[in-house]
This record gives structure tokens, sequence and C-alpha cells, in this order.
């Protein structure tokens, strides 16, 4: 008990601290000529700021500035005596008063301090606006029945499933945070905060405002207009775009400092994920409640856009473009998604991921965070490195599919499926002379020279875990959980991209330019293609397991492990393990729809299972996840459909492998048990 109540006291000393140094910055910025200053009281107890009439601070300034003497000295030499004018402007004409050379230096110091009033006297007339005078706000503020024609534009888009986190934050009674959303581009940021809004009450909507931020905005700007919109009842402020302000990370404190404690409920929005991540573990610490969009799941992409192929969010995924595609049609989703080529990816990743992790490197505490980054910066190679690190990890992930899926897959049962195939115009033997090992060598060997060829600039290995650093907390990627079954061995690297469209999309891209080498001039076209089609075929195959994995581990929760469990010889693609059921389930992932007694080969080895049950329990099911239809075999196998699982997550239990369970809210879709 002694303990808490020393701990208790230890936060509230930290919090007082930290309330303190955010109003004396507040004091700092806001700081004026005269000796009354705009003072700032605090008190973390009651949880209270406290302000001097802003009003009556305008009032002061004017009445000094009708005190002190406008214009400026003149030194004139008349028959070599030096002497010294006052001189101003009066309805147009110049006018001018001698001055003793004793009262001079007092003079000049009242010139100038009414010179240095009247620029204060901008703000606070743009701040504290007199009864007739229009507000003028310093950032993009929207209110009223502008605002509401800008939440028409998303009527009748479904909503994500973090929504109902905003609404919980917004209607909660924690007066000491504010809400940050933040994710890479197009993921639906702007989209959810114009939700929102739409979903309030005429008065809370009477009360609320929103405002988009730019690069020249500051934070001294957004919080004079914070002032305005609060002393006009305003209570609820929806501010987008908050890290393009490039002093956001240092002084983000004064946001649930200041106005949350005021009793304004804050939800800031922001593209640059890191800016978020620096400002949570410095100036906001455990005063904001943070709300990640970058990872869309397969079963959110397929409620929001009505796309239910797994091969579609392969391809695409990763992104949301809402009202602006036609899903219907496929020319159009390639033309406008974001992953449609190669050149498409790389304008994402620089905008998208370079940019917003030097632009917060930039301007968090004057660059302080580049660390061992700052070389590559100043050389201004930062983004090549970012770039070439995350096609580095696209390029190990395209090997291991080469030396892994392609070379073992049976290409002698496609070659005899083709050679038989009813379609005479589909009917080849294009596969009966290919070497595919020595295919799959010449390629390896071509990627390794190009990846040679490419690296412009040294990437030491402090520089890939610093960036590796930053893309995880910007969500891009997440470490794939192994675990090994048997002592010794080796344990692997994997990495999990969140946004499958970008490496399906840099995969592909690849091996296109592979096929196109004079290495691979004696294959005919429908060699090359053929060749191509079956890799990408493969790429999707290992993405699939991928995607699986990742998704039933971020969905299950605390009272699941999942992850992929490694053999000696070979591996099980996925295990759950259920810490209630003291159970297990094993599966295995495959891009088919066929139902081939190979594919269940793993789950049917004894040696296999004798490795797993003692250490997880009795073994509950052994299932085939693929794209075909529902079924068991004689052998105990079950085949469930993989985007029927991927699509009813959470919903799981190890003994059935599959809940027919539908939501009883369709336009907010099931929420994943985090």
């Amino acid at each position: 008990m002694k303990k808490s109540v020393a701990k208790h006291t230890q936060r509230l000393i930290f919090l007082r601290q930290k309330v303190k140094q955010a109003a004396e910055k507040f004091i700092k910025q806001t700081d004026n000529l005269l000796t009354c200053r705009l003072s700032v009281g605090y008190n973390i107890l009651r949880g209270e700021i406290h302000m001097v009439d802003g009003k009556e601070l305008r009032r002061r300034v004017e009445s000094r500035i009708a005190e002190l003497p406008p214009g400026y000295i003149s030194k004139k030499n008349i028959k070599g005596k030096i002497q010294y004018y006052r001189q101003w402007r009066e309805n147009g004409k110049l006018k001018s008063k001698y001055i003793r050379a004793d009262d001079v230096e007092s003079i000049r110091k009242q010139i100038e301090e009414r010179k240095a009033l009247q620029e204060r006297l901008k703000e606070l007339q743009l701040r504290y606006p007199n009864e007739g005078e229009n507000i003028v706000y310093e950032t993009k503020i929207v209110y009223g029945d502008d605002l509401r024609q800008m939440i028409e534009t998303v009527k009748g888009f479904k909503k994500r499933d973090c929504f109902g986190r905003i609404e919980k934050f917004l209607h909660g009674t924690d007066r000491t945070r504010v809400c940050a959303l933040y994710g890479l581009r197009r993921t639906g940021k702007t989209t959810l905060l114009l939700q929102t809004i739409a979903e309030m009450s005429e008065e809370e909507f009477g009360k609320c405002f929103y405002a988009k931020m730019n690069t020249e905005n500051t934070m001294a700007q957004i919080t004079r207009d914070l002032d305005k919109m609060f002393d006009n009842g305003y209570r609820y402020a929806f501010i987008d775009e908050v890290t393009l302000m490039k002093d956001f990370i240092d002084s983000a404190a004064l946001f649930s400092d200041i106005y949350s404690m005021m009793g304004m409920k804050i939800v800031l929005s922001g593209t640059d994920s890191l800016g978020f991540w620096f400002a949570h573990d410095n100036e906001l610490y455990d005063r904001v409640r943070m709300i990640h969009t970058t990872f869309i799941p397969f079963r959110e992409y397929s409620r929001l856009l009505g796309i239910d192929s797994i091969d579609e969010y392969i391809r695409y995924g990763g992104t949301l473009r809402l009202g602006e595609i036609s899903f219907g049609d496929p020319d159009v989703l390639a033309a406008d998604a974001s992953f449609r080529d190669d050149e498409s990816t790389r304008r994402y990743i620089d905008t998208a991921i370079c940019e917003n992790i030097q632009h917060s490197l930039e301007y968090f505490e004057n660059g302080k965070y580049f660390w061992k980054l700052y070389e590559l910066y100043s050389a201004k190679e930062l983004t090549n490195a970012i770039n070439r690190i995350i096609e580095d990890m696209n390029h190990k992930f395209l090997k291991e599919v080469l030396t892994r899926d392609f070379v073992s897959s049976d290409l002698g049962i496609s070659a005899k499926n083709l050679r038989k195939e009813r379609d005479p115009e589909k009917r080849t033997d294009v596969l009966d002379n290919i070497d595919r090992k020595a295919v799959t060598e010449q390629m390896m060997k071509l990627l390794g020279i190009r990846n040679k060829e490419e690296q412009q600039i040294e990437i030491t290995q402090s520089h890939l875990t610093q960036i590796k650093q930053y893309l995880k907390a910007m969500d891009l990627i997440v470490e794939c959980p192994v675990r090994n079954a048997e002592m010794g061995l080796e344990k692997e690297e994997r990495i999990l991209f969140t946004q499958p469209g970008m490496r399906y999309c840099q995969a592909q891209a690849l091996v296109y330019s592979l096929m196109q080498d004079e290495t691979f001039g004696q294959l005919t076209e429908d060699e090359k293609t053929f060749i191509t089609d079956r890799i990408l075929e493969e790429v999707r195959g290992r993405m699939l397991e991928d995607i699986v994995l990742l998704e039933t581990m971020k969905a299950l929760g605390r009272n699941y492990d999942v992850f992929k469990y490694q053999f000696a010889t070979g591996e099980y693609d996925m295990l759950i393990y259920g810490r209630n059921e003291r159970g297990c389930a094993a599966y295995e992932i495959k891009h088919s729809d066929k139902c081939v007694s190979e594919q269940s080969r793993h789950l049917r080895n004894e040696n296999m299972l004798s490795l797993t049950t003692p250490r997880f329990g009795t073994l509950e099911g052994r299932y085939v996840l693929y794209l075909g239809e529902n079924k068991d075999t004689e052998d105990g196998i079950a085949y469930r459909n993989a985007e029927q699982f991927l699509k009813v997550l959470p919903e799981i239990s190890l003994t059935s492998g599959l809940e027919e369970t539908e939501s009883e809210d369709e336009t907010e879709g099931m929420q994943p048990t985090m």
C-alpha cells in the first residue's frame, strides 16, 4: 500500500512539473511588453487553468499606446549645432517638434515602447476582437454552414473499425488527454474526422470546428485561434495535418496541458506518424489516446470497399480512396490505386514514408534524433537509403520465394495439365523444356548483381537498425513471430508488411525487369510469360501466408499466441495456442482453390505432431486455409476458405477453425479484440 501511495505521489509530482513547463512555455509564447502580462495559473489537483481577461489586456495596451509619443527622432545640423526633433504624421501632414538634448533618450525609449506595443496590439486584436469587429483567424478554420457542407462529402461512406474509439473519447470524462489519429497517407484519417463531426448532435455541432494546418502554420498561431474559438463557446476541436507544423513535436503538450484542462475535446490528425510517435514519447507522454490507421486488415478492406477477393487485396491493399474509385471497374482501380505500378509505389514511399521520417527528424529538437542517420541526411541520401532498405526487404522476400517456392513447385504437374488443356488455344508444351533450377539460379544471380549496382550509398548496420525502428513505429512493418520446435535451429528474421500492395508491386516490377534481361533471351515470350506468372503466383501464395499470420495475430489478442512453427525440415505456416483452452491448432495456408493431399503433408507428419503436443497441449484441429469451399477429409484435415476465415476474425474456435458469425451492424463491422 505504501509503495502504491509513493508511486502515485511521484506521478502527481511529475505531472505537476510537466504542466508547469507547458504553462511557462505558453507564457513565453504570449509574452507582451507590459508589466501586466497574460498570466497562466495552474492547479494540477483541480485540473484547472486560469487566464487574465484578454480583452482587458487589449484595453490596457491601447490605453498605454495613446499615452506614448508617435513618430521618430531626426537630427539636424543648424549653423554647426546639432538639434533634435520628433517628427510624425497627423491627418496626412508631417509635423515636427523640437526636443531638448536632455530629453532625447527618454523620448526615444517611449517611441520604441510604442512601436513594440503596436505590434503586440495586432496580435491582441486578432485574438480578442471588440464587438462589431470581424474575427480573423491565422489558420484555416471551418465551422457552421461551411463545415456542414464539408461533412456532406463523407455521408454514405462506411466507417472504419476504429471509429467507435473516437466517439468514446469525445463523450468520455477524461479532461487530461487529447486524441491523436495518425497513419500513412490515404488510410482515411480526414474522412474519420468528418464522419465523427457528422454524427454529432446539433448542440455539439454548434460547438465544433475543423482546422487544417499547413507547413507555414505555427503552434503560436493555432493556440491563438483556439483561444478565440474557446471565448466564442467552441468546445470540440478537430485539427487536421497537425504534424505539418514545424514546432508541433516540441510544443504538443500545449493541447493537453492547457486546452484539454480548460474543457476542450481535441482530436488531432496527421500524416507524419513518426512525429506523433516522438510527441507521444516526449511532449504528450501519457496524455494522448493514440489511434492508428495505417493497418487495414482484409476484413475491413472488404467491408469498406466491397471487395471480396484476396488477390485484389494483395495487389492494391494498404490504402483507401473512398468515394474516388469505382471498385467494380478493374481498369479504374488499376489506374487510380496507390500501388498500380513501380513508379506510383516509389512515389508513395517517397511522400508517405521517406518525407514522413525526414520531416519528423528535422524538426524534433532541432534534429537531435537523427543520430547515425545525420550523415545520410546531410549528404541528401536519406530518402535513397530508406527506399533502398524497403526494397531490400522486398527483394529478400522475393529471393525466399524463388528458393523455397518456385524451385520446389511441381512444374511437372503444370506441364502435364497444359498439354491436356481442353481449349486448343491454351494447350501448350511450353514447360516441357524449361530447366526451372537453371532459370532460378540465373534470376538470383541477376538479383544480386542488380542490388549491388543500385547500391549508390553504403548502408551500415546502425543505419538499418534505426530506420527499421522508425518503420515499426509507423506501423509499416512487423516482425514475424517465429518459434522453433527443436534446439539448435537458427532463428530466421522475417518481416511482415502491413501494406500488401506495396510489397506485391515491388516484387512484380522486379520479376518483370529480370525476365527482360538478355540472360533469358533464349526463352520464347510464352515461356517468359508463363515463368513470370508462375513466380507471381508463388509470391501471392507467400503473401497470403503473411496476411493470415499478421491479421490473426493482431485480432486474437492476449489469450492466444499466434506464430510460425519451424522444424528441422518443414514448418507449420501458423500455429495458434489458446492459453485458456491449453490447446492448439495447426494451419497450412495455400493460394489455391484445389484440394490436394500434398498440401497437408506436414499436418499428417507424425514427427512434427510429436514435437507439438507436449509443448502446446492437445492438438484441437489441423486445417488447410485455401481459396476453395469448406470441406473435411477422411484423414481428419479440415479445409477452410481463407477469405472467409479472415473476414470473421476475431471470431474463431480452435476446434472448428471457423465460426459462421455475422456482424449485427454491417456499417460498423466486427471489432477486433486488441
